[in-house]
């Protein structure tokens, strides 16, 4: 079965260290987790009595871990539960760059209901898939949401490039 550490270092390689760039959609980030998602987390790191972007600064490994990815990405996809590793890492990391869209699309290309849910029906779906026809399958579908989300918003077409070479980092082993 997958596990979450084995994402880890993918995911904070490509996400870096704390920016909070005015055309980035997710606004002010640190290790790939926006304020906006900190703020669901709801933990004030720095004990000031709000949860802002000094808290988000202050961020580690850690917390990025077990506070937000296999929380709130990780298990959202039931990730412990899908067979293949780099499946269940390109899934999450879709979920986590995405939303439900990470989760939506997949389940349309499984032939399941495409509610944003992971459910029995769903993950069943993906573990009786040949798994590298699946990744290849999901890694197409996710570069042509990419580029339909510039196609939508020019401004976002800064970002195309690092979102390619994210894409394209992920590479399917067994």
């Amino acid at each position: 079965m997958a596990d979450v550490r084995k994402l880890l270092p993918f995911i904070l390689k490509w996400e870096g260290g704390f920016v909070n760039d005015p055309l980035d959609k997710g606004g002010a980030t640190n290790k790939g987790v926006t304020i906006a998602t900190w703020r669901k987390v709801g933990y004030d790191k720095d004990g000031d009595g709000d949860i802002d972007v000094d808290d988000l600064k202050l961020l580690t490994e850690d917390d990025v871990l077990n506070r937000v990815l296999k929380p709130h990405y990780w298990d959202r996809w039931k990730a412990d539960d899908i067979a293949s590793q780099p499946v269940a890492d390109i899934l999450v990391d879709w979920v986590w760059g995405s939303g439900a869209n990470g989760i939506k699309i997949p389940q349309r290309v499984l032939g399941v209901q495409a509610d944003g849910i992971v459910g029995p029906k769903t993950l069943q779906a993906v573990n009786n898939a040949d798994p590298r026809t699946l990744f290849d399958t999901i890694k197409a579908e996710r570069k042509a949401f990419l580029y339909r989300i510039v196609e939508r918003d020019p401004s976002q077409k800064r970002f195309i490039k690092g979102w390619l070479n994210r894409l394209n980092a992920l590479k399917y082993s067994v």
